[in-house]
């Protein structure tokens, strides 16, 4: 008989690619895989219907609760009373205090027998717990980031990360299977709540993705160019775009800058005003958001990649983000802020990566210079098209998802 698998998030289908890939890994390798995840989404709701239409897996799509405001609200003040009275906080009332489809998530995957339930996201943890104890199955969690590493210090995020940390020590400790999209992310989970070490799973994609040949280096004559290229979900202040346009005015070669990502904070447009105010409205781009399986093909245009992350929180200290390997596998070199977990991997991306100090404009900028020279691009994209197809990819990373859940399975056997 086929072992099912639950994978439960609270985002739109669309909205996850990791989601995708772990459902399309677990399938083929034969296991039954229903996703349940939100719609809630209009904006990515004809992107959900396609993914739907295609995948061999079931997909259930649960609306969000209209009262989920009115809920989050009240958890929230009965939580920060019992906070003030030094009483614990039910791991219910700290789940709900965040606007988040806790509820909806627990009430549909409990309707769903399983062998295994793998939540993403902290969201989606009461959901599996509850299903994995009501069908007596597995418990995994997938950790994307460091959930309850994402504040930023302020007093808000001070709450909210005490709430999220009491769901995840509560549930986390159960988990037979548990995978991170980082190492640093795998050892920060690991320390701070007693757990065996997460296995990494890092975000790659498939090969089926990748330019079928590497775009040549462009031969130049006069002023060298270099064009660079950074993309996200939502375009923010935080992600260290701001210290690489500061750099481009010193540098020798002309370097263009294209920003991909939604722009419904208006935090483009402050990048474009700032690039005005130096002079460069004319080597500065928004551009509109697109599917997730277009961005490799899309990045492959490109000189240079940009993974600026800023020390914001320990998440993003820590954290390594898909962009990283969408650039591999287009064959685009890639420019990483020196975080500590930028830092851990640029020793293994060898000449395809360039560590940079985002308070340093001057040793950017000369990355930047060294980067516009044909024969240092050339050697730094041949670096890159390389390890995209011989190891940053997810023929090879789904291996590790595969082994971790088979070996889930084995101790449970083995135990029984």
């Amino acid at each position: 008989m086929r072992r099912t698998v639950c994978i439960v998030s609270p985002g739109n289908l669309a909205s996850n690619p990791r989601v995708l890939k772990e459902a399309d890994a677990l399938h083929g390798a034969g296991y039954d895989v229903t996703a349940i995840v939100c719609d809630y989404n209009e904006a990515l709701r004809q992107a959900d219907d396609e993914i739907e239409a295609a995948a061999p897996w079931k997909v259930i799509r649960v609306p969000r609760a209209r009262d989920e405001g009115i809920v989050a609200r009240a958890a929230a003040a009965l939580a920060r009373l019992l906070v003030s009275l030094g009483l614990s906080v039910p791991v219910g009332v700290a789940a709900r205090s965040a606007r988040a489809p806790v509820a909806a998530l627990m009430r549909r995957t409990a309707e769903v027998p399983a062998d295994l339930y793998i939540a993403h996201y902290v969201a989606a943890l009461p959901a599996v717990a509850a299903a994995a104890r009501r069908h007596r199955a597995l418990l995994g969690f997938d950790a994307e980031d460091f959930h309850s590493g994402e504040g930023t210090g302020t007093p808000g995020d001070a709450f909210r990360m005490k709430m999220i940390g009491i769901v995840e020590q509560a549930i986390l400790p159960s988990c037979s299977h548990m995978t991170a999209a980082a190492p640093l992310i795998g050892k920060a989970y690991a320390a701070r709540y007693g757990l065996a070490e997460p296995v990494t799973v890092l975000n790659v994609f498939p090969l089926s993705m990748a330019p079928l040949q590497p775009r040549p280096v462009r031969s130049q004559k006069g002023t060298p160019t270099l064009r660079a290229y950074w993309f996200s979900q939502t375009i923010g202040l935080d992600r260290g775009l701001q210290a690489f346009i500061q750099a481009m005015t010193r540098t020798q070669a002309r370097v263009t800058l294209d920003i991909r990502g939604s722009n419904r904070w208006g935090h483009g447009d402050s990048l474009l005003a700032l690039a005005a105010s130096l002079g460069l409205a004319d080597r500065v781009r928004l551009l509109p958001m697109a599917p997730p399986g277009e961005m490799v093909r899309l990045a492959a245009d490109y000189d240079v990649g940009l993974s600026l992350e800023t020390e914001i929180s320990e998440n993003r200290r820590i954290c390594l983000t898909n962009k990283i390997f969408t650039y591999m596998l287009a064959g685009v070199p890639v420019i990483l802020s020196d975080t500590p977990g930028q830092k851990l991997l640029a020793t293994d991306l060898g000449p395809a990566a360039r560590l940079c100090a985002l308070a340093d404009p001057a040793g950017l900028a000369a990355t930047l210079d060294a980067l516009a020279s044909p024969p240092v691009l050339a050697e730094a994209s041949a670096s890159a098209w390389r390890l995209g197809r011989e190891r940053y990819n997810w023929e090879r990373e789904q291996d590790v998802l595969l082994q971790s859940v088979a070996a889930a399975f084995a101790r449970r056997e083995a135990g029984s």
